[in-house]
C-alpha cells in the first residue's frame, strides 16, 4: 500500500484549470444557495447544500486527487474514477437542486445573454427536454458507459490527454442525464410514472453487471495498454482487471439497485404518506420572479 501511495504522489500533477472550474462551481452555488435558504428554507434546507458539496467532492477525488495520476497505471483506480463520474457525483449534485441557486448566483448582465437566450429558444428547450427524457437518457448512458469501455476507445483515452478529457466529459454529461429523471431536482416535474424508473435502473444495472462480469471472468487481458506500464503494486495485470471488474460490478450494482428498491418501497406507501410537506411551495411565485429577474 505504501508503494501505491508513493507512486500516486510522485506521479500527481496539480490540475490547475480543473480545480479552478470546480471551485467556481462551488462558489456560485454557495452564493445562490445562501439567499434561497433564507427565502425558502423548506425547499433549500442544509441537506441540499451537503448533497451538492458531496457531489463536488466526488468530482474532486476523481479529477484532481492522486487517483487521477494512477489511472494509466492501475485499472482499479481507473474504474473507481469512472464509478465516481457516472454513478456517484451526478445524483449527489442533482440532489442539491442546483438549477435555481446557480441561476440566482449569476449576475443578470451575464445571465440574460446566456441562460436567458436558452430559456427563450424553443429549439433549445425541446432539445434539452428530449435529452432529459428517460428513453434518451438511458441510450446516452449506455453508449457512454459501454462505448468508452471498448478496448479501442478506452486505450485511446489512456494515450491521449484530449481524448481522456472527452471521456470524462461524456461520463459526467451522460451520468447527469441518466440520473435526472430519477432525482427530478426541483423545480423539475417528473416526466414519467415512478414505477417506470425501476426497469430503467434495472437495464442500466444489467449493462454494468455484464461489463463487470466480462472483466472478471474473461480470462484474458481486456486492455493490453496496462501490460506495457510498470506495475506499482504486486498485482499482475490480469488480477488488476479482475479486481477492477469486481469494483464496477458490485458497488456499481448497489448504486443502481438501491434507488430501484427505494422507488418500489415508496410506491407501496399510502398516498398521504408519500406526499411531501414541501407541496406548499409548488406554485411559489418567488421562483418565477427569480428566473425573470435573472434571464429576462
Amino acid at each position: 500500500m505504501s508503494q501505491l501511495v508513493e507512486a500516486a504522489v510522485a506521479a500527481w500533477r496539480f490540475p490547475c484549470w480543473t480545480c479552478i472550474t470546480l471551485t467556481l462551481a462551488v462558489a456560485l452555488y454557495l452564493r445562490g444557495f445562501r439567499r434561497l435558504h433564507w427565502q425558502m428554507p423548506l425547499r433549500f434546507p442544509l441537506s441540499r447544500l451537503a448533497f451538492y458539496l458531496g457531489g463536488m467532492m466526488a468530482l474532486a477525488i476523481a479529477l484532481i486527487s492522486p487517483l487521477e495520476a494512477l489511472d494509466d497505471r492501475l485499472l482499479i483506480t481507473h474504474m473507481l474514477q469512472h464509478l465516481l463520474l457516472l454513478l456517484v457525483a451526478p445524483p449527489l449534485l442533482l440532489l442539491g437542486a442546483p438549477q435555481i441557486p446557480l441561476v440566482r448566483a449569476i449576475p443578470p448582465a451575464l445571465a440574460k445573454p446566456t441562460i436567458g437566450a436558452i430559456v427563450k429558444s424553443a429549439a433549445c428547450r425541446r432539445l434539452l427536454e428530449s435529452l432529459a427524457h428517460p428513453a434518451s437518457a438511458l441510450v446516452l448512458f449506455s453508449l457512454a458507459m459501454l462505448g468508452w469501455h471498448v478496448p479501442g476507445p478506452f486505450q485511446l483515452a489512456l494515450r491521449s490527454n484530449g481524448w481522456h478529457i472527452a471521456e470524462h466529459v461524456c461520463f459526467i454529461a451522460a451520468g447527469t442525464l441518466f440520473w435526472y429523471p430519477i432525482v427530478s431536482p426541483w423545480p423539475a416535474a417528473g416526466r414519467c410514472y415512478r414505477w417506470a424508473l425501476v426497469p430503467y435502473l434495472l437495464i442500466a444495472d444489467a449493462e454494468n453487471s455484464l461489463l463487470g462480469a466480462f472483466m472478471v471472468f474473461s480470462g484474458r487481458l481486456f486492455y493490453p495498454f496496462y501490460a506495457e506500464m510498470p506495475r506499482v503494486t504486486g498485482f499482475t495485470t490480469i488480477t488488476d482487471q479482475i479486481v477492477a471488474g469486481a469494483i464496477m460490478w458490485v458497488p456499481g450494482s448497489l448504486l443502481l439497485l438501491v434507488p430501484a428498491v427505494a422507488i418500489v418501497v415508496r410506491a407501496l406507501q399510502p398516498a398521504n404518506l408519500a406526499r411531501s410537506r414541501l407541496d406548499a411551495y409548488a406554485d411559489d411565485p418567488r421562483l418565477s420572479e427569480v428566473i425573470e429577474r435573472r434571464t429576462v
